[in-house]
């Protein structure tokens, strides 16, 4: 519990001394603040709450800085302001003030707009609406600082190498993929079917994951949404990919809790983050470019 006050930025930035890399890890759904009065409106306890979360992701990607890579983590949760929408993803059924209009865009039809209406299953985050007024200030004091400092590391990253490849990484619930079988995935790769990261680069970033052993998929059922979409321009020299990783791999999804196997996969993800930052580095990574 916070209040989205108690801290200047809404973010942690920690930047490598010195820059080694490229790359960018970028975690804009592990915040877990929750305002007070976001806690006192809503009707759902705790792990409902907390159940869009992409939980313990920051742990996870704790050894980027010491690999030369920057590492961006949210502070507050998906759940008050999601960061990896657009600016005007507004949902008219949450929010005052808004013409009503018919609402084309299937995210923010189904409550999962840039301020969500709507957690996992469906459930209402709090009766009623809120206003406009609040609407933009949460975007004035969460969505645009974020988005600054996304926009500003990719510039600074990209006059120091040359490219920046930003790794927009996330949690996905297992339910997910199983439908899919006994090969269903663990590890998603989007880059929005070929257009935010070029070929090569999701090749690479795919074999740092296929080295330990685990199941990788492209754009199915996660394609990336507004960070790649956004920010993926190969022929500027910015690649975005974005990063799913199955929850139950190190955690109980029913309690969000880390599980018993999350300090093996803590250690798996640590050279993991190790090789992905390696990457645009030429031939040190060691990997196959396709």
């Amino acid at each position: 519990m916070t209040d989205p006050g108690t801290h200047a930025l809404p973010f942690r930035l920690i930047r490598p001394e010195p820059p080694l890399a490229p790359v960018i890890f970028a975690s804009p759904h592990s915040g877990r603040e929750y305002p007070a009065e976001m806690l006192a409106r809503s009707d759902l306890d705790g792990l409902k709450l907390r159940s869009s979360e992409d939980a313990f992701v920051d742990d996870l990607l704790s050894a980027a800085p010491a690999q030369g890579a920057a590492l961006l983590l949210a502070r507050l949760p998906r759940a008050y302001v999601d960061l990896n929408r657009a600016e005007d993803e507004l949902d008219p059924a949450l929010i005052e003030g808004l013409a009503p209009r018919a609402v084309r865009n299937p995210r923010v039809a189904a409550g999962l707009g840039v301020i969500p209406r709507v957690v996992s299953g469906g459930r209402a985050i709090q009766p009623g609406k809120i206003t406009l007024a609040e609407a933009e200030a949460r975007l004035a004091a969460v969505w645009r600082p974020y988005h600054a400092a996304l926009g500003a590391l990719i510039a600074d990253t990209r006059l120091r190498f040359g490219h920046a490849l930003v790794l927009d990484m996330h949690s996905m619930p297992s339910d997910a993929v199983s439908g899919m079988g006994a090969g269903r995935p663990q590890i998603v790769l989007g880059d929005r079917f070929g257009t935010s990261a070029g070929r090569a680069t999701v090749a690479r970033i795919e074999a740092c994951f296929l080295a330990e052993g685990l199941r990788v998929q492209r754009n199915a059922p996660f394609a990336g949404a507004y960070v790649a979409r956004h920010y993926g321009r190969p022929a500027e020299n910015v690649e975005v990919v974005q990063i799913e990783i199955d929850r139950s791999l190190y955690m109980d999804e029913a309690r969000i809790v880390r599980s018993s196997d999350f300090t093996r996969f803590a250690a798996t993800m640590g050279r993991i983050v190790a090789r992905l930052a390696r990457i645009g580095r030429g031939s040190e990574d060691g990997l196959a470019a396709e």
